[in-house]
């Protein structure tokens, strides 16, 4: 007999089934044993006359043969989608028993240890709640795919080993065996391989990515991320705003029909409108804490001063495009002064969308770099690759970043991208679940020529 999934057991009244699951819990009401098996699907009510089930404890996993039966009137759950019916089990096979696991599996878990939960984390997310945040994370990822493939975007994989470049946040390294005292990072964003795609004539790419970036954690970060990562060639700030801000309807609309977007189109603030009247870039513009509300911020600075260096960096990142007609109006006494094609989209408080035009122009592109400090040697070293294909046809491109786990994490209701993650890390970084990041081997270590200090 094949298996029958749970939420199919409604259409199957008076009907042999075979079911497998976990047992969600167990009530003993003297030779009848009541057991709420639980699959993916759902949840339904078994009721066993056989006493092999009186050894049933919760998180067991069994198999049930049994007839589909309507339940008594006055004996229905109206809160259950299997709840006009239950299972009369016939059949009992234990496929595997369950220790007793450390929380409670029938509850909400927000209240539990969150290092407990995320030791346990295989065991967290079969509760509903958790289960239902990745189920609607899948949902939202599949909607999006096809809506680029219906806008005639290309889905293309970009490499995970790449170059350390000095564009952003801390990267992480992997050292080579085959090219000892050499290195590959782990790609901030793909940036780079995105851009190279439009030299390379793709013309519409996305990619639903993961991102790795050193740095410090945080409620809404993580040292891995997912991005919904698009680029466009021959497309204006305009075209790109309009795409993204139709996704981000359609998917509200479609899959989370009683939410309520408060503005559209999106109101737009000028970087400085926001500073000056929100003191932030990222404005929670809610009248109501139920709705969702969108904003655009456009205009921001090429330009800006690190936090307690006094050194000028990229405001966005050093291929945004300032706006400018020559490389001869970027001085370093207008820095301060010169805007960027950047726009990002604001929700409820989060950037959950950022992008830019981008620089086409390699005189632009270079002295953008110089005046950020590099020298001609460290602009040839570090992104020399990118100069030489910028010879050879580039079109004017740009594009956007979406922060997935952000945006699920606002839909969802939940206060941390933690909780919208199948498998997160610590505020410091850590894997507690699989005990990383780890020691290596002297044997290993070797093989790479490296030695540990301190």
């Amino acid at each position: 007999m094949k298996r029958t999934e749970i939420i199919e057991t409604t259409k199957k009244i008076n009907k042999e089934v075979l079911l497998k699951g976990w047992v969600h819990n167990v009530r003993s009401h003297g030779k009848i044993i009541f057991c709420d098996l639980r699959d993916r699907s759902g949840i339904c009510q078994v009721v066993f006359s056989i006493k092999e089930a009186k050894k049933l404890k919760p998180e067991w996993v069994i198999e049930v043969k049994g007839k589909v039966k309507q339940r008594p009137k006055g004996m229905q759950n109206e809160n259950m989608e299997t709840g006009k019916i239950e299972i009369e089990g016939k059949e009992l096979k234990v496929l595997n028993e369950s220790k007793t696991p450390p929380f409670e599996l029938t509850e909400d878990t927000r209240k539990i240890n969150e290092e407990k939960r995320m030791e346990y984390r295989y065991l967290d997310l079969r509760t509903e709640r958790m289960k239902q945040n990745i189920m609607m994370r899948h949902e939202v990822i599949k909607f999006m795919r096809k809506s680029m493939y219906e806008k005639g975007f290309i889905e293309i994989e970009t490499p995970l080993l790449t170059k350390s470049t000095p564009e952003g946040a801390r990267d992480f390294v992997v050292p080579s065996r085959l090219q000892p005292g050499k290195f590959y990072a782990l790609p901030q964003s793909p940036q780079q391989y995105k851009q190279l795609l439009m030299v390379a004539g793709m013309e519409k790419y996305f990619q639903v990515v993961r991102c790795l970036r050193d740095e410090d954690q945080r409620g809404d970060r993580q040292a891995e991320f997912t991005q919904l990562d698009v680029e466009m060639s021959f497309a204006s700030q305009e075209d790109i705003m309009e795409l993204t801000e139709n996704l981000f309807i359609e998917i509200v609309e479609r899959l989370f029909p009683k939410k309520k977007i408060q503005q559209r189109p999106f109101p737009r603030l000028e970087y400085k409108e926001a500073m000056e009247k929100y003191k932030t870039d990222r404005p929670d513009l809610r009248k109501d804490k139920d709705e969702l509300a969108f904003c655009w911020v456009i205009n921001f600075p090429m330009f800006d001063k690190s936090e307690g260096k006094g050194k000028w960096i990229a405001m966005h990142h050093p291929f945004t495009r300032p706006q400018v007609q020559s490389a001869e109006e970027l001085t370093k006494s207008n820095m301060e002064k010169t805007l960027a094609f950047q726009y990002d989209v604001v929700l409820n408080g989060n950037e959950v969308a950022g992008g830019s035009i981008r620089t086409h122009e390699r005189e632009i592109l270079e002295k953008v770099f110089t005046l950020l400090g590099h020298s001609k040697k460290e602009i040839s070293e570090k992104f020399g690759h990118l100069f030489e294909a910028f010879k050879y046809g580039v079109p004017p491109h740009g594009g956007i970043a979406w922060g997935l786990d952000r945006f699920l994490m606002i839909l969802a209701g939940e206060e941390s991208i933690r909780e919208v993650i199948a498998f997160p890390k610590t505020g410091d970084g850590r894997d507690l679940m699989m005990n990383a990041p780890s020691e290596v081997s002297e044997e290993q270590l070797k093989e790479l020529k490296l030695k540990i200090n301190g």
